[in-house]
């Protein structure tokens, strides 16, 4: 499978580069392509790692379709045959990788829910027992259960900088107090409702984080959803409790990244061909998991 790293469609209005995805501006919609970049402690990797981008595209509308009874989401139209005719010529390079979406105004805030004690959480509750401003009970052990899923918001960085969690009161701040509770709620719903498709398919859901946007619907899911780079997926068989997961991202990338000594600062190095292979098999065994079909 070819790896795709960046798109360069000239005839096309550029309209944002992120970590992942190149966004076009396509008459009042947007065109988002997930591209095979990987990122790895907020550096995007030179290397690649094929096909990720159609299993990120494809997991986000299993969730968008299977989630649709709780919230409006951004997505126009997936299918490469219904897009409008200026992108025809690209449609071999978009087909299966790309979405047409309604424009929407981003909550500045990463909108987070955890239902397991790891990352960034864990790193915050050692140091102070709390996440997002939450106190938790004592002697709780790395990976364990939360007694419930709680809301914890980051912050949104728009230009690589690394995410900090913040309080629910600093939320409020951001984006104001009926849409944050608002937010919560949703966030809060849709974790359960993943979460217990997830347990039947042989996953815990760890932890993940929703964006979301307003347009003439309201409040609207958008950009990915439920993927293995915006959510942490356990496999259920061999759980247990005080240690670091396996989980279906690219693990084996920050593994070999920590392995050479990488200082974290550009250029990273390249990543070796069994490295890629791996990791590509994660995602492919994520899609297959969650939605049933391998590409």
């Amino acid at each position: 499978m070819p790896t795709l790293i960046a798109t360069e469609f000239e005839d096309l209005q550029l309209f944002a580069r992120g970590k992942v995805r190149d966004l076009y501006a396509v008459e009042d919609l947007l065109l988002m392509v997930a591209t095979d970049r990987i990122s790895a402690f907020d550096h995007v990797l030179a290397t690649g790692i094929p096909g990720k981008g159609r299993v990120l595209t494809q997991i986000s509308l299993f969730w968008f379709e299977y989630l649709s009874d709780l919230v409006p989401n951004h997505l126009v139209t997936a299918d490469v045959e219904k897009y409008p005719a200026e992108l025809k010529p690209h449609q071999d390079e978009l087909r299966d990788r790309s979405m047409l979406v309604n424009r929407a105004r981003m909550f500045p805030a990463e909108c987070v829910v955890r239902g397991y004690l790891s990352g960034s959480g864990w790193k915050d509750y050692k140091q102070i027992g709390k996440i997002s401003g939450i106190s938790l009970p004592s002697g709780l052990r790395e990976s364990e259960r939360l007694p419930e899923p709680i809301f914890t918001p980051a912050t949104k960085s728009m230009s690589g900088e690394h995410d900090e969690n913040i309080s629910f009161d600093q939320m409020v701040a951001r984006v104001g107090g009926d849409h944050a509770e608002d937010l919560r709620r949703l966030s809060l719903a849709i974790y359960a409702k993943a979460s217990a498709h997830a347990h039947q398919r042989g996953l815990i859901l760890a932890d993940t984080k929703f964006e979301f946007g307003l347009t003439a619907k309201g409040i609207v899911l958008a950009d990915e959803v439920l993927t293995p780079d915006s959510s942490r997926f356990w496999p259920s068989e061999g759980y247990r409790l005080g240690a670091a997961q396996p989980s279906f991202d690219k693990q084996f990338v920050r593994d070999y990244l920590e392995a050479v000594g990488w200082n974290k600062q550009p250029p990273a190095p390249e990543l070796p061909e069994n490295v890629v292979r791996r990791t590509q098999e994660k995602y492919e065994q994520a899609l297959e998991l969650l939605t049933g079909p391998a590409l």
